[in-house]
């Protein structure tokens, strides 16, 4: 195993996944959260962005049209994590979501962020989030990071919704 750190320009830049209706994946990506649709291949599979990228989220069906959820227990994908650029994006997709009737898992105050946490159609975990400037970050008595994990109050945020 290498000890030298990976470049701090790399990210994550987009996550595919397996969905048992495209159709129901869509009205949930683009029509709750409001991703755009890029480029579609029948009922297979379908990409979708924000801000004219060529891809945030793959959605296909190649391995699972009509599928059931992945089981409680098992090993796969916990959660992809969605980044707002500001505190009020964030307000705006909790609104979409208390409009479209979409449950909230939880939503919590990691001191470094805010994140709601919800399931797609497919059972996917899906967190919305977003970061606190890094000046903001906590930090204990010598320095280092001190994340944590409390409640959101998510009336406050849905306040803040335009």
């Amino acid at each position: 195993m290498s000890a030298k750190a990976i470049d701090a320009g790399v990210g994550i830049g987009h996550v595919h996944l397996k969905v048992a209706n495209l159709e129901r994946a869509l009205a949930f990506y683009c029509g709750v959260l409001g991703f755009e649709l890029v480029v579609r291949m029948g009922d297979s599979a379908a990409f979708v962005s924000a801000g004219g990228y060529h891809h945030h989220i793959g959605l296909n069906t190649w391995e699972s049209a009509g599928g059931p959820p992945p089981a409680p227990g098992t090993t796969g994908l916990y959660h992809l994590a969605i980044l707002y650029p500001t505190r009020v994006t964030l307000a705006d997709a909790l609104k979409r979501l208390v409009e479209a009737g979409v449950p909230l898992d939880g939503a919590s105050d990691h001191g470094v962020s805010e994140a709601l946490y919800l399931r797609d159609p497919d059972g996917n975990g899906v967190e919305l989030y977003w970061d606190r400037p890094r000046a903001e970050w906590p930090k204990d008595a010598t320095g280092n990071l001190k994340m944590y994990t409390r409640a959101l109050d998510v009336r406050t945020l849905l306040a803040e919704a335009e």
